[in-house]
Order: C-alpha cells, then structure tokens, then sequence
C-alpha cells in the first residue's frame, strides 16, 4: 500500500468535546475507523423537498449523457450511474440546505471553527445497475491541504447492501492520502484483498459521515427502484487545492465554496 507521493508527515486530527451534534460513541468512531452513520439527521419533508429539486437536475444530465458517444464521460454513464457536481449554484434551496443546522454543527465538530463547502453532487445509482464505484478516498481524486475534511453522503432514499450503500475500509485513515490508480470506473487504493469492511446501511434522510480519507466504495444496485444520494463536503476555510498540473488554488469559490 503506497501512499500519494504528496502525503508527507501526515498526522490525524482527532476531533474533540464538546460536541454540536455528534456523541462521544460516534467521535470515537470516526476518530477510530473513520467514520459513522447518523441515522435520522433530517425530516420526510425535508428530504421530500431537496429530491424535488434535485430530480429535475438528475434527469437533465441524464439525458446529456445519452447524447454522448458511447453514453458516457469519465465515470457517469447514462441510464445507469449519473454524477452532477456544484448543484448548490442551480438552486437557492440547495444552497441553503448546505448550511443546515446539523451539517454545520457536524462540521465545527468534526472540521472546525471555520468550515467550508468544498464540494458537492448528486449520485443517482439507477436500476439493475451492476456498475461497483471502486476503493478510494475522495482526497484521492484531487489532493487537499488540509488532507483531512468532511464527507456527508446524505441518502435521499433508502441506502441498502442490495441498492448500492456506501462500504468503509477502517482505520486506514490514519495513514493519509493513498495512491490511486486510474480505472475504468474511477480511482482506487485498495483491493478487496485482506479487508473487513463495514456496510453503512441508511434510511432516507440519514448521514453517513466519514472523512476525506476514509477509503470507501459502493456496490451494484440490484434493486427495481433508484438509489439516489447527495453528497457534501466540507473542508477548513483557507484549504489549498493541488491541482494535476502543479499549481495550486483556494478552495474559495462563492458561488459554490462558501462558509457555513
């Protein structure tokens, strides 16, 4: 297991009392294993009202990527696994939501005084999707400094073993950012080999909360319904962003990057 060749010293910062949100358990856990689920984070209505938004979005890129040779770019293909970043600039209902309260509380808890949105997209897993999202971290697909923010993958529907729920790889977060190789369905760390991962099954409506370097992976939707899910990240105001061509730039857009 190699790690990414700019993962130099890297030391984890544990989160500590007091707590917004979180439980003593649940910060053990993700100090520990590198993340837990918060079941229950948000109401019917609340999840209700984001999906309406959110579905129209889903639909539009959808129908892009069937316009497209082969149905597809990098890792999204139509009518099957369907990926649109920086929704929080379509909608002021999205953007708002990014700064709810349990998401802001999870963030002083787990990132610090000053978190920002870093990113954020849509996953929508479609039916009799056999498509497996490999092991990686999502420092791994571009490298931060701070190596260690916030990954909330919120389920906008039931997240099941049998639709696709996100697996966590623990402990390993304590090493920092890992090499990834390209494949044809996205970065990887890891093999299956030698793992003990841990399903992170959710109800709609529920987090699960794991950091920027905790590799995961999500499986096949077996299901006759879609796996919808979005996802936020959240990262300490000033992060530098290490971009593949050597320069390097501040995690700051504010249209999309902002303090919550």
């Amino acid at each position: 297991m190699k790690l990414h060749k700019l993962n130099r010293n890297f030391t984890w910062r544990k989160s500590r009392p007091p707590f917004e949100i979180i439980t003593e358990e649940q910060s053990n856990a993700y100090n520990e294993l590198g993340g837990f689920v918060l079941q229950g984070a948000f109401s019917k209505g609340e999840i209700a009202e984001l999906t309406e938004v959110l579905d129209p979005l889903e639909l539009a890129s959808n129908e892009l990527l069937r316009q497209m040779q082969d149905k597809r770019l990098n890792i999204a293909r139509a009518d099957e696994i369907v990926f649109r970043p920086h929704v929080v600039s379509a909608d002021t209902r999205v953007k708002k939501f990014a700064c709810h309260p349990v998401l802001a509380g999870l963030c002083r808890d787990l990132v610090g005084s000053k978190p920002r949105l870093y990113w954020d997209q849509i996953v929508y897993k479609r039916p009799e999707t056999v498509v497996e999202f490999p092991w990686h971290q999502d420092n791994g697909y571009t490298f931060v400094q701070p190596q260690q923010y916030l990954t909330c993958w919120i389920a906008l529907t039931d997240a099941t073993q049998e639709n696709g729920c996100p697996w966590l790889a623990p402990g390993l977060h304590l090493q920092g950012t890992l090499h990834h190789d390209w494949t044809d369905l996205g970065y990887r760390c890891l093999d299956d080999d030698d793992l003990e991962p841990i399903p992170m099954e959710l109800t709609a409506g529920s987090i699960a909360v794991f950091s920027s370097l905790s590799p995961h992976r999500t499986g096949p939707n077996l299901t006759q319904k879609t796996r919808k899910a979005y996802i936020l990240q959240y990262a300490d105001d000033g992060a530098v962003i290490h971009l593949p061509d050597g320069s390097n730039a501040m995690a700051n857009d504010p249209e999309r990057q902002f303090l919550v």
